[in-house]
């Protein structure tokens, strides 16, 4: 039998990043090895397991690219078959009753060895476990025990999960020799932390993969990201598919240290993919984010402003900021530019002079725009800063953007002027 792993979510929230960071593990694993990648979801707690985030956790993992082999098993439906499991470690005498529980009898006293892929032999004492609870008084499985049954069941040959598992694996061990059990190699992955050093949480930012959705990061970006934090391609190289990956992935590769979760290198890596979509490909993500905001966007100014602003946002979520002037007159205006480019010398003149100049003009492209801008700046001897950044600050109300000439050709003839003369007053 090949290589068999499972990813195995708890429906109780949504996908976290640390959570899609051992999915992608398991499948890089499956697929390099030609195994098979199975899903198993822990919804054993009926409270807290919610449909909705179970939607939520399968649509994430297929938006990042994973697929899996087979129907996804689920723990709520094997309450009997983790009972007749118990039932059988009690015949044997190997588990007491407790009112209604069934508890499996430890015995003290040994060492439970773990070769682990990543951090090598890790051993534990058994006097430091204590008897393990299997069923519990309210006919649900303990988690380390449905595990195990799962897990043996499902002929799971690598179990490649977060090292806050850890500490569960003796107790899992102690099972599979119960059972008799062949007992699978073991990976865990040191835990992804925040760039203080502390354990990724909230206050460092969105943590669940549906949340970089929303915020305009692309799949293939994220995927690329979660991959480098705690394994590398080598030769220095940090953008790889998780297609390439999967051909050269192995985790004795991995790494034994923590990685730190760095937003600024995600964002890079993001606005690197960005650059390589086609406008057509961004489009209909770019849409969502205007439609949130209430913008309607003609396609027609759409593809234009697409072509001028995608080498320049970092996000998809980024472009609705940056594009705002030219779907509205309520945009936010610098005021810091506003003092240092509008307000400075005479510029509100030159603005003036410029809008009239353009008034003239009878085919307003980008061209002609930039030769009337140059013959003012000849005449008037005047420097490029002097016309050009007042008149950005003018039709836009920032002091970046996409190039000028552009820009207004975009924005077109009547609301360029009408703009430039209000700011000039």
């Amino acid at each position: 039998m090949g290589v068999r792993v499972r990813f195995a979510p708890s429906p109780t929230g949504f996908l976290h990043l640390g959570s899609a960071r051992t999915a992608l593990f398991n499948w890089l694993y499956a697929r390099r090895t030609k195994g098979r990648f199975l899903l198993r979801i822990e919804d054993t707690d009926k409270v807290r397991s919610d449909k909705k985030f179970l939607e939520e956790i399968l649509e994430d993992l297929k938006w990042m690219g994973l697929d899996w082999d087979g129907e996804p098993i689920y723990q709520s439906g094997r309450f009997d078959v983790y009972k007749e499991k118990a039932e059988e470690l009690l015949a044997a005498g190997k588990a007491y009753k407790e009112g209604d529980a069934i508890i499996y009898r430890v015995e003290k006293g040994r060492t439970v060895e773990v070769a682990d892929i990543v951090h090598g032999i890790i051993r534990f004492n058994t006097d430091e476990i204590k008897d393990q609870v299997m069923m519990k008084s309210d006919g649900s499985p303990a988690y380390n025990f449905c595990c195990v049954v799962d897990d043996v069941e499902m002929g799971i040959t690598h179990i490649i999960r977060g090292d806050d598992h850890l500490s569960n694996t003796p107790k899992q061990i102690l099972f599979y020799e119960a059972f008799g059990a062949v007992l699978p190699k073991f990976a865990h992955l040191p835990l992804m932390m925040g760039v203080d050093g502390a354990k990724l949480s909230k206050r460092h930012g969105a943590v669940s993969v549906e949340e970089y959705k929303k915020d305009g990061f692309l799949p293939e970006a994220l995927a690329n990201y979660l991959i480098l934090l705690g394994w590398s391609p080598g030769d220095e190289k940090e953008i790889i598919t998780i297609e390439e990956a999967s051909r050269i992935f192995d985790l004795k590769d991995m790494r034994d240290v923590q990685a730190r979760f760095d937003i600024q290198k995600l964002t890079w890596i993001n606005a690197e993919y960005i650059k390589k979509r086609t406008a057509e490909e961004l489009k209909p993500l770019i849409k969502v984010h205007l439609a949130e905001e209430g913008i309607e966007a003609p396609d027609g100014t759409l593809d234009k402003l697409i072509d001028l602003y995608h080498v320049r946002i970092k996000t998809t979520k980024d472009f609705v900021e940056l594009t705002r002037s030219f779907f509205t007159d309520d945009y936010p205006i610098d005021e810091k530019g506003t003092k240092k480019f509008v307000e400075a010398g005479g510029n509100k003149e030159n603005l003036k002079i410029f809008a009239g100049e353009l008034e003239k003009t009878e085919k307003f492209t980008h061209e002609n725009i930039e030769e009337v801008c140059r013959k003012i700046m000849e005449e008037r001897k005047l420097k490029a800063a002097e016309i050009i950044h007042p008149t950005r600050m003018a039709i836009s109300g920032r002091t970046d953007g996409a190039g000028l000439f552009e820009m207004m050709e975009v924005l077109g003839k009547e609301k360029v002027i009408e703009r430039m003369l209000k700011t000039a007053g």
